[in-house]
């Protein structure tokens, strides 16, 4: 994966990096939630971006937290980081893409750790072993996300917004993240179809070569945030042959399924499911609340091995989701291997093969 690839291969590379992964890859989980548990404090517009300039090392622990506890897919510090953003902050045009592109080496250097470790560790002569891949992904937020009004929860961005005006904000930030060397760019808690649609023209016309994925949010279980009916969302990342994988993330665990199954009525690519708690977020007070019909962490997990049954190729956790969930994951999923006469040993040799 990565730049120069085929961009008619998107889906088939992320296929052939889930075989390798043992049949289903494990996506890391909520990167503010463990930010603030190793205390950062996140009361800021820039949200989890913010430590990119006042704490990246602690952004590099929580990547290192989520490999040693079983994740694939680690995503970049970058889903609330906008040249925009930073410039509001006082922060030089320069400064800015600078910040974008250490979100990415940040998690490379991560990946880079977690190797070494094991190549010096306990399994280090394994060499018949199973080994698991790592790959390092691009965040890319919404416009909402920007905004920081909650509006990537419901794609409310108001007439004067179009899809040139989506186009012209997310460009230079597209470009600068895929020249960062990302393995995978995550267009992540896609709230519409018009938001999907500019993403789709941007792949194309800034010939991006590194496979995409487009992860749309719902709270009905049938719709983007919008109300845009989730299989046409669907459909446009179907119909872009550098998108590599469409799913949903920051959606209750108690819809996913059934958003898998109509995803899968209009697309053939691999489906990649990342839910948050079950929890709701209040923009007002910028605080989760628990909501009716939310999931505890158990009842989040036991709905793994069904979310793999209906079609996910990749799943992991959201907001309010920690390591302990990955690894949760990462133990259903085995044992859903072991159910479908897997071998179920996956994750045994914890070393790393960077596609």
């Amino acid at each position: 994966m990565g730049r120069g690839g085929d961009v008619d291969g998107a889906a088939g590379a992320l296929r052939r990096f889930v075989r390798e992964a043992g049949g289903c890859a494990v996506v890391d989980g909520g990167l503010a939630t463990e930010l603030e548990a190793h205390g950062a404090d996140l009361h800021d517009e820039l949200w989890s971006a913010s430590c990119l300039v006042s704490a990246p090392h602690l952004i590099r622990k929580v990547h290192l937290d989520y490999l040693d506890t079983g994740a694939n897919i680690i995503t970049s510090a970058s889903y609330q980081a906008t040249i925009q953003g930073f410039q509001a902050r006082g922060l030089s045009r320069e400064r800015s893409e600078a910040l974008l592109r250490r979100s990415v080496h940040i998690a490379q250097e991560a990946r880079a750790i977690f190797a070494e470790g094991w190549s010096k560790g306990p399994y280090a002569n394994h060499r018949s072993s199973p080994r698991r891949p790592v790959l390092v992904a691009a965040s890319i937020g919404s416009y909402g996300a920007y905004l920081a009004d909650g509006s990537e929860y419901t794609g409310d961005y108001g007439i004067s917004v179009t899809k040139e005006t989506l186009k012209s904000f997310h460009r230079r930030r597209l470009q600068v993240l895929a020249d960062a060397g990302p393995d995978l760019i995550a267009f992540e808690t896609i709230p519409n179809k018009l938001e999907a649609q500019a993403y789709a023209e941007l792949l194309e016309e800034n010939d991006v070569r590194i496979p995409a994925w487009f992860s749309f949010t719902s709270k009905d279980g049938h719709s983007a945030a919008s109300g845009d009916p989730i299989t046409e969302c669907a459909a446009v990342a179907d119909a872009c042959a550098r998108v590599g994988a469409v799913g949903v993330n920051c959606t209750a665990p108690r819809l996913v399924h059934g958003l898998i199954l109509s995803i899968r009525k209009v697309t053939s690519k691999p489906v990649v499911v990342y839910p948050n708690s079950g929890e709701t977020y209040v923009a007002e007070n910028k605080e989760w609340v628990e909501s009716e019909g939310g999931a505890s962490e158990t009842d989040f997990v036991s709905c793994v091995g069904k979310w793999r049954q209906a079609g996910a190729a990749l799943v992991g956790g959201c907001c309010r989701t920690s390591p302990a969930t990955v690894r949760a994951i990462s133990w259903a999923l085995r044992e859903s291997d072991d159910a479908v006469g897997g071998d179920g040993d996956r994750d045994d040799f914890p070393a790393v093969a960077v596609l």
